[in-house]
């Protein structure tokens, strides 16, 4: 069965303890491995791997020893309590052991925890996964952590946050990484340990947020945000150069100009995650609220354009030439 995002906060948080199992995979080793953690936790509780409930596998024994998750999933533990066997780094290497193994799963065998990396839509395995109707497959991409997600981590680490706070978490989602978000959220829990029952306000997160995200990119979405058009061409030369592909800047375009919509939108609000808040607080009064959703429309445009199976110019052009078409726009 294919999870949704919505449908995966849920199955994340309280797993069945009745399914077969669950693939995770992604690009993104980091967020599959937090996803991994956080559903092994909720499904096994503490003490699993003392209690010999979890079996740890992998990818590389199993293609040698192809009888491993077999045994693992048939084993009969000395102590109580649900039971995993976790297959770490799969490949279609493994593929049809998984498969097989799979098919001879029944009720009361330990479940089985797969983890991939960015699997094609013809993998086996994530057919396979998709397909029964007793096992989950959760694709992870590049979107961060919706609000619920983000409210579900507060509350794992003890804090609370209403109003704007909650917009400015939201941005600094965006702006990071999901591990550095963890420790800012874990470095937030410890700056209000004295006062855990008060919500986090606004000084709290300027205090614990890390001050930058990509110099780099950050230079080039401060050009095109500040309107500098003749100077986009050689900065995209050196980023070309440093090996930055055109959806990396397409997404933190994204979040650059969103957060400069959303302190527009909110006068007086600070931006969160990068590395020069009181130039981007400039650049959100400079822009404007309409021009800015203007903005955002066109990178959203030039995002699918990107993503089209069917897209044959070079993407970083494509890219480069929304850059300057924006720059312009605010110019203008």
């Amino acid at each position: 069965m294919k999870l949704t995002r919505r449908d995966a906060s849920g199955i994340i948080a309280k797993p069945p303890h009745d399914k077969l199992g669950l693939l995770i995979y992604g690009a993104d080793a980091m967020r599959v491995a937090i996803k991994r953690q956080e559903y092994l936790r909720a499904l096994l509780g503490a003490g699993a791997e003392e209690e010999m409930r979890l079996t740890r596998i992998p990818a590389g024994d199993l293609r040698r020893e192809p009888a491993l998750l077999m045994d693992a999933i048939k084993a009969v533990g000395f102590f109580p309590g649900p039971r995993a066997a976790f297959v770490e780094g799969a490949n279609e290497l493994v593929a049809k052991t998984i498969v097989d193994t799979l098919s001879d799963w029944q009720p009361g065998d330990a479940q089985i925890i797969v983890t991939a990396g960015d699997l094609k839509k013809t993998s086996k395995l994530l057919k396979a996964f998709e397909a029964h109707r007793d096992a989950y497959a959760l694709g992870l991409f590049d979107d961060p952590p919706d609000r619920a997600e983000i409210e579900r981590l507060l509350t794992e680490a003890g804090l609370q946050a209403e109003g704007p706070v909650m917009g400015a978490l939201e941005d600094l989602a965006r702006a990071l990484a999901p591990g550095d978000f963890r420790q800012t959220l874990e470095k937030l829990s410890l700056y209000k340990l004295s006062d855990p029952q008060t919500p986090l306000g606004l000084d709290d997160i300027s205090a614990c947020a890390p001050a930058s995200v990509e110099a780099a990119v950050d230079d080039i979405l401060n050009i095109v945000a500040e309107k500098r058009a003749t100077a986009i061409g050689p900065m995209m030369r050196r980023l070309q150069s440093q090996g930055v592909n055109a959806v990396t800047l397409s997404i933190q375009a994204m979040r650059h100009f969103r957060a400069l919509h959303r302190a527009a939108c909110n006068p007086g609000a600070p931006i969160y995650g990068f590395r020069d808040r009181d130039r981007m607080m400039r650049q959100s009064r400079d822009w404007g609220t309409h021009k800015l959703e203007a903005a955002l429309g066109m990178l959203t445009d030039t995002d699918l354009q990107l993503r089209s199976a069917g897209q044959t110019a070079p993407a970083l052009a494509i890219i480069e030439r929304t850059f300057i078409r924006l720059a312009m726009f605010g110019a203008s």
